[in-house]
């Protein structure tokens, strides 16, 4: 038993030998893998989601049909146009003056009214006239005594007591004596300014008591029953035009009214700065509703006519690689196969524009169905239905209202 123990406690404490396999190491990056596949398979959940909606979305969007757009229409129409040369040109008056003083003096009298009719020789303005009046008897009483020793030199000179060159003084005495009268009347007049012709005077520009010099602006002159219109046509133009073709005139300062005139006047030479020709018309003008200076839109009628294809302005969608309009025609829908309205982008070629209206000469047909307005939010083969309830009206000869 002794033996036991010992050989127990030599074997306790006896050294243990080390192990041949060193200790296992902790893995620390599991936890870090375990998280990013667990955020790799939530990404893939989450776009996996919205890609099916996504795709659902377009399948349900290219099942849609879009409703048709609602437009308004109109039809081409074909007419005869009066082929025109239009232009802009400016009223002046038949007759019209700037009235002046010719001599120098004191206004002591104005005889008319701002913007009233004055018929021809009606006194406008008077100067003062008080000292030439008085030179003006002085003058009379040394002609009347001139004119006795006449009459009597005249007597003497048949009873021949008189030599021929003292009845000749005699005369002579007397014609410069009565031209000083005359001179002194003369004065007189132009001191009296009258109107040179019937007219409508306009606002006056001096006062009683004014002093004016010689050339000083008193007052303004127009004949208003008749006008002239001055215009300017190119030269390419000109053969075009001849004296007595019918003429239109429209103007802002008139709505509504048309004047009817004929061209009076074509200038001899062209201008060599603005390689134009100056034409004139005449027109009547009963109610003085043109007044000189006016702007006026002018309408030379020609004589040809030609056929002539119209729109609406409002119809064409201009752009710089050509203007179009947007036709509308009739086509049977593939899945319904019901008849369908569908837009078709159309080219064309304008000409003249009158009014609303404008001239196509190359691209369409007449009875031809366009599109009225709104073409800038239209485009090709789109589905349409037709609603004039708001169409505007186009005229050829508009008149917009002032707001």
């Amino acid at each position: 038993m002794q033996t036991n123990l010992l050989s127990r406690k030599s074997l306790s404490s006896a050294p243990v030998a080390p192990s041949s396999k060193p200790p296992r190491k902790r893995r620390r990056w599991l936890p870090i893998v375990l998280v990013l596949l667990g955020l790799l398979g939530l990404a893939v959940f989450i776009f996996g989601t919205k890609g099916a909606q996504i795709f659902s979305m377009i399948s349900a969007g290219k099942a849609m049909k879009m409703p048709p757009t609602t437009v308004t229409s109109t039809v081409v129409q074909e007419g005869v146009w009066e082929r025109t040369i239009t232009a802009v040109g400016t009223v002046a008056p038949v007759q019209g003056a700037t009235i002046s003083a010719e001599i120098p003096g004191m206004v002591s009298e104005v005889a008319f009214q701002s913007g009233t009719p004055v018929k021809k020789g009606d006194m406008l303005v008077k100067l003062e006239t008080s000292g030439e009046e008085a030179q003006l008897r002085s003058a009379q009483a040394d002609a009347e005594l001139a004119k006795a020793d006449l009459d009597r030199a005249r007597d003497l000179a048949a009873r021949r007591v008189i030599s021929k060159s003292e009845f000749e003084a005699a005369a002579a005495k007397f014609e410069q004596r009565d031209a000083s009268v005359q001179n002194m009347q003369a004065v007189i007049d132009k001191k009296q300014i009258r109107a040179p012709f019937d007219g409508i005077a306009g606002i006056r520009e001096v006062n009683v008591g004014q002093m004016v010099s010689a050339g000083d602006r008193l007052v303004t002159l127009q004949a208003l029953d008749q006008v002239y219109v001055n215009f300017s046509l190119p030269q390419q133009q000109v053969g075009d035009v001849a004296v007595g073709l019918p003429v239109k005139i429209t103007s802002d300062a008139v709505p509504g009214g048309e004047f009817e005139g004929q061209l009076t006047a074509i200038n001899s030479a062209i201008d060599s700065a603005t390689r134009s020709l100056g034409v004139q018309a005449t027109l009547d003008n009963p109610d003085h509703s043109l007044r000189a200076g006016m702007f006026a839109r002018v309408r030379v009628v020609l004589p040809q006519k030609n056929p002539t294809l119209f729109i609406p302005a409002t119809s064409i969608s201009y752009a710089p690689f050509g203007n179009s309009v947007y036709v509308i025609e009739k086509q049977q829908d593939e899945e319904t196969k019901e008849e369908k309205l569908v837009l078709r982008q159309q080219f064309i070629r304008i000409g003249e524009t009158r009014g609303d209206f404008v001239a196509v000469t190359e691209g369409l047909k007449a009875g031809d169905q366009i599109v009225s307005s709104g073409v800038f939010k239209l485009r090709n083969k789109m589905d349409v239905v037709i609603d004039n309830t708001l169409a505007p009206k186009p005229e050829e000869n508009p008149q917009p209202a002032n707001t």
